[in-house]
């Protein structure tokens, strides 16, 4: 019997390399898109802590520049949280990018995997019917031979 050789086994190879690089770089972009939107919630938790307590300071009463001063933070943070909302968008479409990406080589990988598959279901059944003939044509000699006797 000969050995099996899948015709595609190095692009098979280089395909399912290239899909585990792309699962790293998802991987990466998730990592990366957790981290921003966890600091942009930081900054809405922060935001909404500084509100409440400013809230308490006004019942209390506050003097013009605590609430200058009050404002002005809020306004920076206001822009930070801007700032940080647009990372987290860019990071969600890179996240999605690659998701994307990761789809289309799995989906590249597993036709070629399905291929090879099928290509070695032919190969076995070649082989089968191979020695079906050589087992044919043992059995025939062996006949002849008996007969020639």
């Amino acid at each position: 019997m000969t050995a099996y050789h899948y015709r595609f086994e190095n692009v098979l190879v280089v395909r399912d390399q290239e899909k585990n690089e792309m699962e790293l770089a998802f991987k990466d972009s998730v990592r990366h898109f957790e981290d921003v939107a966890t600091r942009l919630y930081d900054m809405l938790k922060k935001k909404e802590d500084v509100l409440e307590n400013q809230q308490e300071r006004m019942t209390i009463g506050s003097t013009v520049d605590d609430i200058h001063h009050f404002s002005r933070f809020i306004s920076g943070l206001e822009r930070s949280i801007a700032d940080m909302q647009q990372k987290v968008v860019q990071a969600r479409s890179k996240m999605n990018w690659h998701e994307e990406k990761l789809v289309e080589k799995t989906l590249e990988v597993r036709k070629y995997e399905k291929m090879k598959e099928k290509d070695l279901g032919a190969f076995n059944a070649e082989q089968d019917r191979l020695e079906m003939n050589r087992l044919d044509e043992l059995s025939s000699l062996t006949y002849s031979r008996k007969e020639t006797r």
